[in-house]
């Protein structure tokens, strides 16, 4: 399951949780479309257990991605420990996201 985050709750769930990654997206964004089932099935995967999967538009809440240093979507921050531990920008295949998620969780 994808947490939808605001910018109210954006500081919270990365202060809450030990490992969430965030996909930064846009509804306008035809990428960032193809992502989202991919995104999906990789939250309830198995392997990912103990992370929370969340996405924040960008539309709706520039002033986080902006803080974020969002340049390109789709973008994918992985946070440990709330802090920023790498990330993942553009569209990826299931298999290769997958592994570019668990190398840097």
């Amino acid at each position: 399951m994808v947490l939808e985050l605001t910018a109210e709750t954006f500081q919270k769930t990365l202060d809450d949780n030990k490992k969430v990654v965030v996909d930064f997206w846009a509804s306008w964004c035809g990428p960032c479309k193809a992502l989202a089932p991919i995104y999906e099935e990789l939250s309830t995967d198995p392997d990912f257990e103990g992370v929370v999967f969340a996405k924040l538009s960008t539309e709706d809440h520039q002033d986080v991605a902006m803080a974020q240093n969002i340049t390109g979507i789709p973008c994918m921050i992985i946070y440990k420990d709330g802090k920023e531990s790498g990330r993942v920008v553009g569209f990826n295949q299931k298999p290769v996201l997958k592994e570019k998620l668990q190398a840097q969780l």
